[in-house]
């Protein structure tokens, strides 16, 4: 690949026909029309979040260098943003008044770009920017772009995919499940976390379609034109949650859902009925694990375990052992109640209380409490036979 270093190119003329996206959160084009700041195979700008759009410009206000930016030649005078480009759309923003964000000075007052000294605008636009522009096939692209995103904010599994896929499908993909403007987004994000510019509600629609197996489908369909069978999967997964369930607090978000759907959307649910045991099972303070409720009434109750009830804490087990032990040498039994009326091996043995585990004598699944009056000691192969009955 080749690369020809440029450095006069300034703030001034980068910024020439700026424009940005707000729908779709992203710089489009700089270079009066030249350059296009961010192809479909980029992320999301994502520098107003934390501040980092402020750094930049503090940079370029001290005179401090911004790094070197890589654009890649697409034709006579006409290039893309490999590298660089949420610096880019940061001081775009800012020069261009269309899109304000202002930065705080030394008092803490906000400052935007007309509102500074004419002197201070005119060290920003003078600012020569620093670019390797580059010339190659699309492979030789493709690898030099991913070498140089090594630093700076690293890409996570979805953006790289996006790169490596980059096409029409993405690009329509992106459109829908990347805008954090769709009217649709605060819904989708009662189910998904994370940040739709980070494309994570990109990632779950794709995980939820393709099983899992995100990279086949994307490779399978990266020159589609049309996302009707990843939108209609979504939306009939996000229907199917919303339609099952009432409780959107915290604990929904993130779940695995497109594998509870895949498994459960063809089982007819009371809807009463399962609503009100998700409602008693969030009350319930035995129940650690509160994520996990789902899971658990979708699949009839019959894993108390995802539940993570909470044991007998180690006070409890001590004293029930000791009140246990003492009765059943009294009577000249077992200390295990199951040991004592089996076979005589052990119908007689004091086990140590590091032999025995304690046990709810009526299951938690059957309503029985986690506490002293409804403990009691086993033996470790009683107890396990035992299990949830």
């Amino acid at each position: 690949m080749n690369k020809t270093l440029v450095t006069t190119w300034t703030v001034r003329d980068i910024c020439k026909g700026f424009t940005f996206s707000k729908a779709e959160g992203k710089g489009l084009f700089g270079l009066n029309g030249k350059l296009t700041i961010q192809p479909e195979y980029q992320r999301n700008y994502i520098y107003d979040k934390g501040g980092k759009d402020v750094d930049v410009i503090r940079s370029l206000m001290v005179g401090y260098p911004l790094g070197l930016l890589y654009f890649v030649k697409t034709g006579e005078d006409k290039y893309e943003v490999l590298d660089g480009q949420q610096r880019i759309t940061s001081f775009g923003r800012f020069v261009n008044t269309t899109y304000p964000f202002s930065v705080p000075d030394e008092e803490g007052n906000p400052r935007y770009f007309d509102s500074l000294s004419p002197d201070m605008q005119q060290k920003i636009l003078d600012t020569e920017m620093v670019v390797y522009v580059c010339e190659g096939d699309p492979s030789e692209i493709d690898k030099w772009f991913k070498t140089v995103n090594i630093k700076g904010e690293p890409l996570n599994d979805q953006e790289r995919l996006n790169a490596s896929y980059h096409g029409p499908f993405v690009t329509a993909a992106r459109r829908v499940f990347s805008n954090s403007l769709n009217a649709n987004m605060n819904k989708w994000l009662t189910y998904i976390k994370g940040d739709p510019k980070r494309q994570d509600v990109l990632k779950a629609a794709l995980e939820w379609v393709s099983h899992g197996n995100i990279q086949q489908y994307m490779s399978q369909h990266r020159n589609d034109t049309s996302i009707a069978e990843l939108q209609n999967h979504f939306e009939s997964v996000i229907d199917w949650i919303g339609g099952l369930f009432d409780y959107t607090d915290s604990e929904v978000r993130g779940l695995p859902w497109g594998e509870y759907y895949d498994k459960y959307h063809e089982t007819a649910y009371d809807r009463t009925a399962i609503n009100n045991r998700v409602k008693e099972l969030m009350q319930d303070p035995y129940v650690n694990n509160r994520r996990n409720i789902f899971a658990y009434v979708l699949g009839g109750e019959t894993e108390p375990q995802l539940l993570d009830v909470r044991v007998f804490d180690e006070g409890v087990k001590r004293r029930v052992y000791e009140v246990q032990t003492e009765k059943a040498k009294n009577e000249n039994i077992s200390n295990c109640p199951l040991c004592a009326i089996g076979p005589e091996a052990n119908a007689k043995k004091i086990w140590k209380i590091t032999e025995m585990d304690a046990d709810h004598v009526t299951a938690w699944s059957h309503g029985g409490a986690t506490d002293a009056s409804n403990c009691q000691m086993l033996c470790k192969t009683h107890n396990r036979a035992k299990g949830n009955r």
